[in-house]
């Protein structure tokens, strides 16, 4: 039988656990001296040990299991992983607090007594209200209805009226709620599939998708979660668009929102660490440098604080951010040599996340590290990260598919491949013709690479600085800068017009910016 290390959903979960997590769990199930639960312990270490999952390797460690037994011992021990964990980070999650405090509520009212139940709810909706969790809000308010309908609680005249408006509202703001976290996550996904819009058709149905789903008076809009579902939409919908003073100011205000909140910092670890991500983005791409530096330094000191580590989660998307923010730093600076240098602590970083890590990011990860070595001049370096890329299927960020294949040609073509570079080109211009993908920008690159493909160095220069007169007019233009956001091709184009190295030439844009 083959390893499955990705798919078994045990084999992840036990991967997963940290020492301190291993060690609960133990001592959890040991205070049941039962033969099941000595089994679940036997299994437990066996697929502890195991380096990939093989169930033919794994009963054999397992005397007196049969295989029909095999998959409820699975189950159970999932089941009591779960149960282990709830008790350790009950204190840690104020969901998990919540829905704590709510079932003793139940367990009281259950045994008749409907006062202490109440007692616990009204308590435990203050705090639901502290963090702005209207959802848990809901089944509050409904086991106080159902309690107030049911029973002569003496709670006052005022009670049904109290419990009435409560519900209306709490109902109101899960609307607005509802309604931009949708507008947020279609517009991710559009991004996600497609990435940025390719033209005015893309552009035109992303805008009146925005408008037609956009709820009325945004600015009128209160609320935590309809802030923030707010500005995340006002995010993906400026960035699909390129539109980065937009996705700059929306993505501070996203930053913003849990400054002036600084406890929902704990209770949305995900959505802030994101908003940084957005926010030092911006800043790349703007060449705000001394804004993307602050901000990058700030989000280093986030990445040791207690927040960002209290779950793997977050310690993995802390890494992938502070990663991709890392390589865009030295791309700004042209110091990609300096760069190569967090390789081995980016390769160590995505094989320790391997489990949780999906395929977008790192797609993102290896393109900017492609980047990286072809800035630095290693060709071959490049070409690697970029066939982890080209290899993979053809299902998500398809403009970093058309971009990779593009880097990989004008890699190929550095490194003289006369043999291959001819049918590359053909194979890269059909692929990125088929996407809808070619700006006007792509295809004077095109007709350059295809009229001087055999041209010696010297014969070159010509060509080359018609070429940069051709694009350099393009530098302002919103749907020909898209290829500039993932392909320096001015900066690339200039260091082989002037004879200086690609860093060189970045580098000298950086410090002239620096003095501006």
């Amino acid at each position: 039988m083959m390893p499955n290390r990705s798919t078994d959903i045990l084999f992840q979960l036990i991967k997963s656990l940290e020492k301190a997590e291993k060690r609960h769990f133990k001592l959890y199930i040991k205070r049941s001296s039962s033969r099941q639960d000595l089994k679940v312990i036997q299994l437990f270490d066996a697929i502890d040990k195991s380096k990939d999952y093989v169930e033919s390797l794994i009963l054999k460690k397992l005397p007196g299991v049969e295989k029909p037994q095999f998959a409820n011992l699975k189950a159970h021990l999932y089941k009591e992983l779960l149960a282990s964990l709830r008790l350790l980070k009950s204190e840690e999650s104020i969901d998990l607090q919540l829905h704590e405090q709510l079932d003793y509520a139940r367990i009281l009212y259950n045994k008749g007594l409907y006062l202490q139940s109440l007692r616990i709810l009204e308590k435990v909706k203050d705090l639901a209200k502290s963090y702005h969790q209207e959802s848990f809000l809901i089944q509050v308010i409904s086991l106080e209805k159902k309690i107030e309908t049911l029973h002569i609680t003496r709670s006052g005249e005022g009670a049904a009226d109290r419990l009435t408006l409560e519900a209306n509202e709490v109902n109101d703001q899960r609307t607005m709620i509802t309604a931009l976290s949708n507008l947020a996550l279609q517009l991710y996904q559009w991004y996600v599939m497609q990435g940025h819009a390719r033209n005015e058709k893309d552009e035109k149905g992303v805008k009146q998708f925005f408008k037609k789903n956009l709820p009325p008076n945004p600015e009128q809009i209160g609320g935590f979660y309809q802030q923030l579902y707010l500005y995340q939409s006002y995010c993906w919908y400026a960035f699909i668009r390129q539109d980065f003073l937009m996705y700059y100011r929306y993505s501070k205000k996203w930053v913003d929102l849990f400054k002036k909140e600084p406890l929902m910092i704990t209770v949305e670890t995900g959505h802030y660490i994101k908003g940084m991500h957005n926010l030092m983005t911006a800043n790349f791409n703007l060449r705000n440098y001394k804004k993307f530096d602050a901000y990058l330094a700030r989000f280093e000191r986030f990445t040791l604080s207690k927040p960002a580590n209290r779950h793997d989660n977050f310690r993995m998307q802390a890494f992938v951010y502070l990663t991709s923010a890392r390589i865009n730093q030295h791309l700004m600076k042209g110091t990609f040599g300096e760069g190569l240098k967090l390789v081995p602590f980016i390769e160590k970083g995505l094989d320790e996340f391997s489990l949780y890590i999906d395929r977008h990011r790192v797609l993102v990860i290896h393109y900017k590290m492609a980047l990286l070595y072809f800035g630095d001049g290693n060709y071959e370096g490049s070409i690697d990260h970029l066939q982890t890329i080209i290899n993979g299927p053809v299902d998500i960020r398809i403009d970093l598919q058309c971009y990779a294949r593009l880097l990989h040609l004008m890699a190929h073509f550095e490194m003289g491949n006369d043999a291959i570079i001819e049918s590359l080109i053909k194979s890269v211009f059909r692929f990125m013709s088929r996407m809808e993908n070619l700006t006007v920008v792509e295809e004077e690159m095109f007709k350059f690479l295809r009229n001087n493909v055999y041209e010696s160095a010297e014969k070159l220069k010509p060509g080359l600085r018609k070429f940069l007169s051709r694009i350099k007019q393009f530098e302002k233009n919103r749907f020909e800068t898209r290829v500039f956001s993932y392909l320096d091709i001015i900066s690339w184009v200039e260091s082989k017009v002037y004879d200086k190295p690609m860093s060189a030439v970045v580098n000298e844009k950086y410090l002239q910016s620096k003095h501006r």
